[in-house]
């Protein structure tokens, strides 16, 4: 706080010091009897004067704005830094959200040379792996050993041993996280990939507690949610920051879809509970009847997919839902597509989401209406009806006007998100957690929040899902929510049908 407020001095004494010596020209010219030549040449001077003065005070306002990048880094833009080790953890770079992401961080990184960047990871399979997101050779792989407290030890021995200065962990593994804290020489980011209703639908409503208590001890959180980060993780005590995750396309290089085919997707991870498929296949039901040209794509891996299966069979649409498998290049479905189904019951940063609107795909959520990509472009509907998500999907397809309004919408709402904006935080993140506190908090500060009623509304929202998906909690407000007293309120044997 020294320096913000040293700055601010000095932009006040600097704004005290002109008008004194603008007062004192101004009295001397009105003093003295000189002719006009001679008034003229000294009013031009007391000009240049003030407009040369005037233009430090705002490169100062400039400073002020920009309080921590200059620390960080100085004026000629070279960072004072000279090198920072930086390591991440994550289970496998195959198939999955928190692994692509992790994948395109390392890509950017590694195009600056102040970072040494080392991948810590667990899976058993070979080192690379065919299907896995590339990353650059040089960046330093390290295995990690063991299971529970055996893989604990040898991440704290490896991160030693590397001796690793900022560190970023995935994951929520209470002891792993209380070992962190208590490094040292290590800064950890623990980058938090759910929101608090994950852990109420995934049915871990204790673990909450756990979690959340931790992060409290935690200096350095990400949050992807605005309305977690801005309002309540301000008021459970846990001092995070808001970060949003990369795309995975240039916005300028897409060809967006011309939503000309009656062709609707889904994607994501097919056998998961919480992402809820069936819905989606128990719609087209209702869609065909209407549409009998549609046709649903799955791009899912196939494993564990048997109950999805049976449902399609079960309602006679084998002709009309395909299962295309999983694919790194999901854009070869995305490019002629005229709809995306999303029925996840909870969501952070949703990659498929991002992607689809990208490509100008007009998109119908279940109720998450609350993570950074959901306005542009997307139908929210707040209950799981098969029968509503068909209304508004046969809306869409049968109705061009609308179908590429939402889509235009869906395309310029994405215009926003940009990976250089991204990788620029994520630098200033990683320098402000190896300077210090100070500087983390700073750069907090400066970011621009959510108003108190977004958030407000966000939760209600969610309640008011909470108790229509589990009748027996009428009593759960909102007050419970931000008091963290929901915990008790909620029933421990809720279930996802």
């Amino acid at each position: 706080m020294y320096e913000t407020s040293k700055l601010n001095l000095k932009s006040i004494e600097k704004k005290h010091l002109i008008f004194k010596i603008k007062k004192k020209v101004l009295f001397k010219i009105k003093d003295l009897n000189i002719n006009n030549k001679y008034l003229i040449n000294i009013k031009i001077l007391f000009l240049l004067l003030f407009l040369i003065s005037n233009i430090k005070i705002n490169h100062l306002k400039i400073n002020k704005n920009l309080l921590l990048k200059k620390k960080l880094i100085n004026i000629n833009g070279t960072i004072q830094i000279k090198h920072i080790k930086f390591g991440i953890f994550i289970n496998s770079l195959i198939n999955g959200g928190r692994e692509r992401i992790t994948a395109l961080l390392m890509n950017y990184l590694s195009k600056h040379k102040i970072f040494e960047l080392y991948l810590f990871y667990l899976t058993n399979k070979k080192l690379k792996n065919s299907n896995e997101y590339k990353i650059p050779d040089t960046v330093k792989r390290i295995k990690i050993n063991g299971k529970g407290l055996n893989k604990t030890k040898d991440l704290k021995f490896k991160l030693l041993e590397n001796r690793i200065d900022v560190f970023v962990y995935n994951y929520y593994n209470i002891k792993e996280i209380h070992m962190l804290n208590n490094l040292k020489k290590v800064k950890t980011i623990f980058y938090n990939h759910s929101c608090f209703l994950f852990w109420i639908y995934f049915n871990k409503i204790a673990f909450i507690k756990y979690l959340y208590n931790a992060y409290k001890n935690s200096k350095y959180i990400i949050s992807l949610i605005p309305f977690e980060n801005d309002f309540l993780f301000k008021k459970w005590n846990i001092n995070s920051i808001l970060m949003n995750n990369f795309l995975t396309y240039k916005y300028e290089d897409i060809i967006p879809s011309n939503l000309s085919s009656k062709i609707i997707i889904m994607i994501g991870r097919g056998y998961d509970k919480l992402k809820r498929f069936n819905l989606g296949i128990e719609a087209m039901k209702f869609i065909t009847i209407e549409i009998p040209d549609c046709e649903m794509k799955i791009i899912s891996e196939r494993f564990r997919l048997k109950e999805l299966y049976d449902l399609v069979d079960k309602l006679y649409l084998k002709n009309k839902v395909k299962f295309v498998g999983f694919t790194i290049k999901p854009e070869i479905y995305y490019k002629n597509a005229s709809l995306h189904i999303f029925t996840s019951i909870i969501e952070c940063f949703p990659m498929s989401l991002s992607e689809t609107k990208v490509y100008g795909i007009p998109n119908i959520v279940t109720g998450i209406d609350y993570v950074s990509a959901a306005k542009g472009g997307i139908i929210v509907i707040y209950d799981d009806k098969p029968e509503t998500i068909a209304k508004e999907s046969i809306k869409i397809l049968k109705n061009e006007t609308y179908r590429n309004k939402l889509g235009r919408d869906a395309r310029e709402s994405m215009k926003k998100f940009k990976n250089e904006k991204t990788l620029e935080k994520w630098i200033n993140l990683i320098i402000a957690v190896y300077k210090g506190d100070y500087y983390y908090n700073q750069l907090i500060n400066n970011e621009k929040k959510i108003s108190k009623d977004i958030a407000i509304n966000n939760i209600n929202n969610q309640i008011n899902l909470i108790k229509m998906r589990f009748q027996y909690e009428k009593e759960l407000s909102l007050n419970d929510i931000i008091n963290f007293k929901f915990i008790d309120k909620l029933n421990s044997n809720i279930r996802i049908k």
